[in-house]
């Protein structure tokens, strides 16, 4: 069983950044593939940015050169920095992680203010 614990969610202006945290539990985390996903009111939950228990990182076009994924396997913490927020970021952002199941944190909020 993993546990995810997210923080670091807010109201921020736009142009602002912010940055998500999430700390896993379990002694393996060098092996979970992290990603962070997000989803909007009325919308579905979409992939932002993943990273793999090798570092190769992935992003969805939308917040390419904006969000920067990365990870601590010592403190086993996965983040996410976003910058130049757009109000179009504005979701309840969720880290998930995956070693041979899916598992997913409580969510945290992220508003962007026009």
């Amino acid at each position: 069983q993993v546990q995810l614990v997210e923080s670091g969610g807010g109201l921020v202006q736009a142009g602002g950044s912010l940055r998500l945290s999430c700390a896993a539990s379990g002694r393996v985390f060098s092996l979970y593939d992290m990603a962070w996903y997000r989803q909007a009111p009325g919308k579905q939950r979409e992939l932002v940015a993943s990273i793999s228990s090798g570092g190769i990182t992935n992003y969805a076009d939308s917040v390419k050169g904006r969000f920067a994924i990365s990870r601590d396997n010592v403190k086993t913490t996965v983040y996410l920095q976003m910058n130049s927020l757009k109000p179009e970021d504005t979701a309840v952002y969720y880290c998930n992680a995956r070693y041979s199941s899916n598992y997913w944190g409580q969510g945290t909020q992220v508003t962007v203010s026009s």
